[in-house]
């Protein structure tokens, strides 16, 4: 299968999307099974403890609980509105954020995050005065405070289409925001896969039925995600294991024996870390052992690094070389880990 394609597929009961490049699972989006609450997720919540060892709160969602990095200024007691950041260790409360997010697949509207912006990603003048008229006349009635960016998708969309979504995700925004109750609860479910597919997906073509996971050997792609094994280019490999600390990265050169056998292996992890991260749903510290290598030449991986984190869209830091050769990473915590949700 040629091009870019999505699937949508069930899976007792839960939502599941898969995008396939050429045939090859790309990025895979699974709905949990419990409660946990999820990324984008907007909650009332009460300031139950203040941490001032670490600077910050616990707060009581209702349903659970949650970490708020930067208290300053808050008392407990006090309700704020926030939405979940990223993915917690077990056992530890989801970080939030006070800074809200109200995005869908052509608009993202921020209270008190006022100004009007189009995504840099769209170069064309006269495409970036369209949507910035588009813009002004969507957000004339809005409240002050509140600010809008058009996404690169709006670069494929009528104006209509993105009039729509400004509209609703700003009708959304409003209404949350002028929530005036105390008690803790969840205002605003983050999307399920599909609906984030459609978010932040592209694709050719849209397959949505049950079964179609099976027609397209997607669940085999699943299955093969439980090994820790990366092939790579060359005949080169790349072992991807999680601990409970860090995201172990492993690479070697197979039976390449030749003097740039290392620098090609590297090379090529690097283009393909951050899909088989992704895949896994992984984050946190992550080190990575690379092929032996001139040391001159670890400049070159870090540009393919950084090329294909680019290319990946969650965020990831690179923090340097250890003084064993090893890359340490920190990468956040954007999706679960694929084990806990198969």
């Amino acid at each position: 299968m040629k091009g870019s394609s999505i699937l949508i597929d069930r899976r007792d009961g839960r939502s599941i999307a898969a995008r396939l490049v050429d045939g090859r699972l790309d990025d895979l989006l699974i709905d949990a099974a419990d409660d946990v609450p999820r990324i984008g997720a907007i909650y009332r919540a009460k300031v139950s403890r203040l941490t001032k060892g670490l600077h910050g709160a616990m707060l009581d969602m209702g349903a659970g609980h949650g970490f708020l990095k930067a208290a300053k200024g808050l008392r407990e007691g006090q309700t704020i509105l926030v939405q979940v950041a990223s993915i917690s260790e077990p056992g530890k409360a989801p970080p939030v954020t006070t800074r809200l997010l109200f995005k869908s697949r052509y608009a993202i509207v921020t209270p008190d995050a006022p100004g009007l912006n189009v995504a840099r990603s769209i170069h064309d003048e006269d495409e970036r005065v369209r949507l910035l008229d588009l813009a002004q006349a969507g957000m004339q009635h809005a409240p002050d405070g509140i600010g809008l960016i058009l996404r690169s998708g709006c670069a494929a969309a009528d104006d209509a289409t993105i009039q729509i979504d400004i509209a609703q995700m700003l009708g959304l925004c409003v209404q949350v925001v002028s929530d005036t109750d105390s008690m803790p609860a969840l205002l605003l479910d983050a999307p399920d896969a599909a609906t984030q597919a459609w978010i932040d997906w592209d694709g050719d073509a849209v397959i949505r039925h049950d079964g179609c996971f099976a027609d397209h050997s997607v669940w085999d792609m699943i299955a093969d995600l439980s090994h820790p094994l990366v092939r790579l280019a060359g005949g080169a490999t790349m072992f991807v294991e999680p601990t409970r600390a860090v995201v172990a990265v492993d690479v070697n050169t197979g039976g390449d024996f030749s003097p740039a056998a290392g620098l090609k292996a590297n090379l090529a992890a690097a283009k393909a870390l951050p899909r088989a991260l992704r895949l896994r749903g992984l984050g946190g510290q992550i080190a990575v052992d690379f092929a032996p290598m001139a040391k001159k030449d670890r400049r070159l991986v870090e540009q393919a690094l950084r090329k294909s984190l680019r290319l990946d869209g969650i965020d990831t830091v690179l923090a340097g070389w250890t003084p064993l050769g090893h890359l340490e990473l920190q990468r956040k915590r954007a999706r679960r880990p694929l084990a806990e949700l198969l």
